[in-house]
């Protein structure tokens, strides 16, 4: 069944298909040439009789080099089918485009990963007609990017970084970094990025201090994935339920940050009913090193 996650893995790559290259050639340390042309091209790879095939994601790279067809696979568990329609994907693009193709599967699952960095040998046992390496993309290549200005320089490789590493103690550090990424680049971009990294965070503690780190910036109450919240906002039609969810919002940042939060702060927020005040505690939250930072403007 095709999850969010799923699709979130590899239709990163359509928004930005530079940092598939950037992948192979920083994660995967392949030679791929540097491609001075993307063009998506249609996934559908069905013949005529009535066999769908389809691959997830498809571009094709123009490098100096010659021209390149990066096949994206987003994979969530081992498939012993992928064993069979793989070489088949391949052979079928080199043939009805006469160019090489590139096998790139994505995964948030490290067994999923050594699974799929198995070479696919097709014909006799130790003398194979063909042999498929897929590359593979996944939590033991991509790189942890906990870093600010390391999420700064490359905010895409930043949000794969935060979808195949969104669990776990590391959660935290990561997610804050791809928050002052995201503000370095346009609305619509970061809006998109918010949606995958979103779709892909599976652990319910990373899943909500994503939206409430999102609520903060200002960014997750312009997106679709709020009109659940507002939903819920409207139905309780009260000032002093969004603020209490507002406090408890501040509150959550700075536990998941690893701070203390001493009861003098707690009652403090959770007495605050100034929406606009609650938002700037939420800001400050994100970057506090103590609890008192709060209420300092050095924090913010």
């Amino acid at each position: 069944m095709v999850t969010s996650s799923h699709e979130a893995l590899h239709r990163i790559f359509q928004k930005d298909p530079a940092l598939l290259t950037r992948a192979l050639q920083q994660v995967l340390h392949v030679p791929f040439p540097e491609p001075h042309d993307f063009a998506a091209m249609n996934i559908d790879l069905t013949e005529v009789e009535p066999i769908e095939r389809r691959v997830d994601t498809l571009l094709r790279a123009e490098t100096d080099e010659g021209t390149y067809l990066l096949v994206v696979e987003s994979q969530t568990d081992p498939d012993a089918r992928k064993h069979r329609s793989w070489p088949y994907y391949l052979a079928y693009l080199l043939e009805k485009y006469h160019c090489d193709p590139v096998l790139i599967v994505v995964t948030q699952n490290s067994a999923t990963a050594r699974w799929a960095a198995q070479p696919i040998q097709v014909g006799v046992r130790g003398m194979p007609s063909m042999t498929v390496r897929p590359f593979v993309l996944g939590p033991g290549n991509v790189p942890v990017i906990s870093d600010e200005a390391e999420a700064v320089r490359d905010p895409a490789l930043a949000v794969l970084s935060a979808m195949t590493h969104g669990r776990g103690p590391q959660a935290a550090g990561i997610l804050e970094s791809l928050v002052v990424a995201l503000k370095s680049i346009d609305a619509d971009s970061a809006a998109v990025f918010v949606q995958f990294v979103d779709s892909c965070l599976a652990d319910p503690q990373a899943q909500q201090m994503w939206r409430d780190l999102m609520t903060a910036m200002q960014y997750f109450w312009r997106h679709p994935l709020a009109e659940e919240v507002r939903e819920e906002g409207r139905e309780e039609g009260r000032e002093q339920g969004r603020a209490q969810e507002r406090a408890e919002m501040v509150l959550n940042i700075l536990r998941w940050r690893g701070i203390d939060v001493p009861d003098s702060v707690r009652d403090r927020v959770e007495a605050c009913t100034d929406l606009d005040q609650l938002t700037t505690w939420s800001e400050r939250a994100v970057h506090a090193t103590t609890a008192d930072d709060l209420f300092t403007t050095a924090a913010g």
